[in-house]
């Protein structure tokens, strides 16, 4: 049958694999440093990649192609270990914090390069130069976070804007000890991808609770709305907490009430 479906422009593709992890149905893979359709029928042809790719390699056709089967697409995806293995491995010379993987700390290599998760033994022998880092996984930014990380299971969540932590002397104490956190800057970044990659880190995984962490600036009160959107669309009941942190670094902090139903209206805050 003829439908629409994702077309990739390899000239433009750089194999940096951003749409992979942004792909729930694990559709796209790299495959000799290009991203490519790993079967047609895993493809809903939405386009949700669309907007993670930084080359506009990817645009939605019409063309002949399998129905979408979204049983297949998850089974697919349970099968492999979550999108990221779709990236993990494939050799591609893209942009290292885009290749994600599952691996512990201490085996050398650019940090950058893969998913870390550090265990308390691990975070115990830290040299004492650095001992001052709760830091335990790798990415943090919430566009490159895939939702089947392994590390958002049965996670504390911290989701915070990405200025809070120059801002908040005793950030890695107070805040990512214990914690997987997320950040990202709702002023510059898209909201609506923000929504949506939330929505599916809260309804994939087992999250225990959720700490939101901004700045007292207008532009950043936009993250609480965005997660109480995301927190809505999933369906869950998740505690969450709102942290507010002033330029003089003091915070202030209330619990958060998330709407009972998603906002209409908000998908692009």
């Amino acid at each position: 049958m003829k439908r629409k479906i994702i077309e990739i422009d390899e000239e433009k593709c750089t194999g940096c694999g951003q749409c992979v992890t942004g792909c729930a149905e694990g559709a796209l893979a790299i495959i000799d440093g290009k991203a490519k359709i790993v079967r047609d029928m895993f493809c809903d042809g939405l386009g949700a990649c669309i907007g993670h790719c930084p080359e506009d390699a990817l645009h939605i056709i019409e063309r002949e192609a399998d129905d979408f089967d979204e049983e297949a697409a998850m089974e697919h995806v349970r099968k492999i270990g979550g999108v990221e293995a779709l990236v993990h491995g494939a050799g591609h010379g893209g942009c290292p914090s885009a290749q994600v993987s599952t691996r512990t700390a201490g085996h050398g290599g650019c940090p950058s390069a893969g998913m870390m998760r550090m265990t308390p033994c691990e975070q115990a022998n830290v040299p004492a130069g650095q001992a001052g880092s709760a830091l335990s996984h790798w990415p943090v930014q919430i566009r490159l976070v895939p939702p089947h990380a392994p590390f958002l299971q049965d996670a504390d969540l911290l989701i915070a804007g990405d200025c809070c932590p120059v801002a908040t002397p005793d950030f890695h104490g107070r805040f990512l000890a214990g914690r997987t956190v997320m950040i990202g800057c709702p002023k510059f970044d898209n909201a609506g991808e923000y929504v949506e990659r939330l929505t599916q880190v809260f309804a994939q995984n087992r999250i225990k609770s959720v700490t939101i962490l901004e700045m007292e600036v207008p532009c950043c009160s936009g993250l609480s709305r965005i997660v109480g959107q995301a927190l809505a669309n999933s369906g869950k009941d998740i505690p969450a907490v709102r942290a507010i942190v002033a330029r003089d670094g003091k915070v202030s902090e209330e619990k958060f009430t998330p709407p009972a139903t998603a906002p209409q209206g908000l998908t692009r805050l």
